[in-house]
């Protein structure tokens, strides 16, 4: 089983960026495609980001699309989640997830394995 662990959340004003990362162990993070999911408090987990293992297939929700770049460093089994031109409806707790195929991509987080345990985001007026 892998384990995941976010980092590189904090408090941003709005305009600023931060980098999230996501360090894999227990198994290569290139293996499967991964994702990063947010969840606002009183809102349902929602999708934010993913890549196909190859790094050839990517999805986006439509409120970060633009703003937020993912990528994934396979020497160093981590994935990044680039947060540029922050808003306070960015604020949120931001997770990590491996899916468990390497060719599928999905916005679903039912389909998704494994977990990292959130990084807080908070973006200031």
């Amino acid at each position: 089983q892998v384990q995941l662990v976010e980092s590189g959340g904090g408090l941003v004003q709005t305009g600023g960026s931060l980098r999230l990362s996501c360090e894999a162990s227990g198994r290569a993070v290139g293996s499967y495609t991964m994702g990063w999911f947010r969840q606002a408090p009183g809102k349902e987990r929602e999708f934010v980001a993913c890549i196909r293992w190859s790094g050839d297939g990517v999805l986006y929700a439509n409120s970060v699309k633009g703003r937020f770049a993912i990528s994934r460093d396979y020497a160093k089994y981590t994935v990044y989640l680039q947060m540029d031109s922050l808003t306070p409806d960015d604020t949120a707790v931001y997770y990590c997830a491996e899916h468990g195929s390497r060719l599928r991509v999905t916005t679903l987080a039912g389909e998704y394995d494994d977990w990292g345990q959130g990084t807080q985001v908070t973006v200031s007026l």
